[in-house]
């Protein structure tokens, strides 16, 4: 029985390698994300004096604060899309290549050879 291509998948160093691509943008991108949430409501919390300072009109340093979310929010969606486009996606499509169109003569042989 032929082995199937999604297991054998998994157990490769390619995938492997893949998976520890992603997670090294994934969770410091994560970890920072949260943290800079945090310190909006901490801050809003606990230095209502500073947040509240008046930048100009009617803005404030929280209000600032807050529409940052937004900017970083957009920011790792674009970063991460830079990102997978030049580190993700070509990998992730060769090995979705080898699974639809199975082994090539050249791995049967090096598979064989092993």
């Amino acid at each position: 029985m032929a082995p199937d291509p999604y297991v054998e998948t998994q157990g490769s160093a390619e995938f492997a390698g893949l998976r520890k691509t992603l997670r090294g943008f994934i969770f410091p991108m994560t970890a920072a994300f949260f943290i800079w949430y945090a310190l909006y409501v901490v801050m809003s919390a606990y230095a209502r004096d500073f947040m509240s300072i008046k930048l100009f009109g009617h803005i404030n340093v929280a209000l600032v604060f807050g529409l940052l979310q937004f900017v970083t929010t957009f920011l790792i969606a674009w970063l991460y899309e830079r990102f997978s486009t030049r580190k993700i996606d070509p990998t992730a499509e060769r090995i979705r290549e080898r699974i639809e169109n199975g082994p090539t003569p050249a791995r049967v042989e090096e598979a064989v050879t092993k």
